[in-house]
């Protein structure tokens, strides 16, 4: 009677210009998410909420960098926070670490408390403000603006950052550290190793995001719930700005979003007990949280063993193949994320199941860490319409560093614990293998494995970053363009560095890459 199963899910969201716009905060939003799902169980809300011993929640992004202050204030324990809104005491209090691996990674970690007897009802919550803090800190004066700082106390597992393999020594020294730089990166090696051109690429990916937009258009919570054609994704336009390359803003996701979501797991005993109908469970049947090394230690930076392997895993533990799905959330904060899995089971930008149950972080919106605790609440009321059918949730963190996978069902399912440590030794085989040695200080001659530039709001390119090989025992490096060096930029730009000789020297500021001769 200690199977664990989903009971209830539930999600908020509210914009700026929404008829009764409230201006909620991050608990205000969780707590509201939290309540939905207590009432989606089917019980009595504030029976189910008694029960709940393990409040598990997703930290938020002004919490989730070395140093950062919450700008209008936070609480010091925001899953207690959240708890005493909607009526529970939990007996532990967890804050996960960063990552948009988190939420699925919590529900797994829940489902196992339940099932070994340590846990009755758990809640899994997560909500982001970041679109109403950015308002309120622009468009609000000062003595106006609320002050959201709540001082809870009380027992709280803060599990920290969780940084060590998101931050390198030579990612810090060349400012490699915003994830639309990184994320770049893995897309022009995914470009060099499909030979496609910069325009054939650009289009691959609106190929890809165009049906995601259509799936946000139709989303009541949706942060741009706007139908885009590939054309509109493809093109550079004043809305569409180029960000980095190969990356146009319709192709990023989209953080300033206000939006909560909140999962309700229970053991099966207790759920009846409450007396949840059969009709409101859902069950993991399978799961998977597998992770990579550090960016330069990677075998393919166009490739994630550890996205492919968790999925591949959790499928296995659940006894299905990638086409017995119904349906698919596979996470979407750049393009990349969705094609490291795509490439690795065969699916199609148009498979007729869709790729995203929510319409994707660049049009549904990314809350932060949050976003696949959404992905959960869509795929759970999905499955319910079609009892029997089998859905995925792909949940990734950091540069493609972490990667957590469920399957879900209505038909009930025993736990199966799984064997994850078995499944990273096959990602870790694979970058020992293959992986090219790296080293900090380069000099000599190379070629460009993969590049990006930045640019300025107004168009004009203002930086480039290489990663690139030595001609003299194929080690990898990490360098930069020297600001004032026009000529390299220009290559970066304006032509296909990929695959093209460049010169390396190291210095007080880094490496450094030139045009040769």
């Amino acid at each position: 009677m200690t199977t664990p199963v989903v009971i209830g899910v539930g999600q908020v969201s509210e914009r700026l210009d929404d008829p009764g716009y409230r201006g909620r905060s991050p608990v205000d939003l969780g707590a509201d998410a939290a309540r939905a799902a207590l009432a989606d169980t089917g019980a009595d809300p504030a029976a189910v909420a008694a029960r709940v011993d393990l409040v598990a929640a997703v930290r938020q992004f002004e919490a989730s960098a070395p140093g950062a202050v919450a700008p209008l204030g936070a609480s010091d324990n925001y899953p207690r926070s959240v708890a005493a809104r909607i009526g529970a005491t939990p007996r532990t209090a967890v804050l996960e670490v960063v990552g948009g691996q988190s939420p699925q990674r919590l529900v797994t970690e829940a489902a196992a408390a339940i099932a070994a007897g340590e846990v009755d009802v758990a809640l899994v919550v997560g909500a982001e403000a970041m679109s109403t803090v950015r308002h309120l800190l622009t468009a609000v004066d000062e003595a106006d603006r609320p002050d959201w700082t709540e001082h809870v106390g009380g027992q709280l597992d803060d599990r920290g950052l969780g940084l060590e393999t998101f931050i390198v020594p030579e990612q810090v020294e060349h400012d490699v550290l915003a994830p639309v730089l990184q994320y770049a990166l893995f897309e022009h090696a995914r470009r060099a190793r499909l030979g496609l051109s910069r325009e054939a690429y650009r289009r691959d990916m609106a190929e890809l995001f165009a049906p995601f937009s259509a799936v946000a258009a139709r989303h009541p919570h949706a942060a741009a719930p706007t139908e885009r054609t590939v054309d509109d994704l493809a093109t550079p336009s004043v809305d569409n700005r180029p960000i980095t390359d190969p990356f146009l803003r319709f192709s990023v996701a989209r953080e300033q979003v206000n939006q909560g979501a909140a999962v309700v797991l229970a053991a099966s005993g207790v759920a009846d007990e409450l007396g949840v109908p059969d009709d409101r469970r859902v069950y993991l049947h399978g799961h998977a949280d597998l992770v990579e090394p550090a960016v330069l230690d990677r075998a393919d930076l166009g490739a994630s063993p550890a996205a492919d392997g968790a999925v591949r895993h959790a499928l296995e533990l659940a006894g299905i193949g990638i086409d017995d799905l119904g349906t698919l959330d596979l996470y979407s904060c750049f393009p990349i994320a969705v094609r490291v899995v795509t490439d690795a089971f065969g699916l199609a930008a148009d498979d007729p199941r869709g790729l995203t149950v929510t319409g994707g972080l660049p049009f549904f919106g990314g809350p932060g860490n949050d976003y696949s605790t959404h992905a959960i609440v869509d795929t759970v009321t999905a499955l319910r319409a079609r009892p029997g059918t089998f859905g995925l949730v792909g949940a990734n963190g950091g540069a493609l560093h972490k990667y957590s996978a469920g399957i879900y069902s209505t038909s009930p399912a025993p736990w199966r614990p799984g064997d994850d440590l078995a499944a990273q030794k096959e990602v870790d085989a694979v970058h020992a293998r293959d992986a090219p040695g790296t080293v900090s200080r380069a000099d000599g001659d190379a070629t460009v494995e993969t590049y990006t530039v930045e640019y300025e709001r107004d168009g004009r390119p203002r930086g480039g970053v290489v990663v690139g090989r030595l001609h003299d025992g194929g080690r990898r490096f990490l360098a930069r363009v020297a600001p004032d060096d026009a000529a390299t930029l220009d290559l970066l730009a304006a032509s296909d560095p990929l695959g093209q000789p460049v010169q390396v020297r190291s210095g007080p500021q880094g490496n450094r890459v030139t045009r040769p001769g």
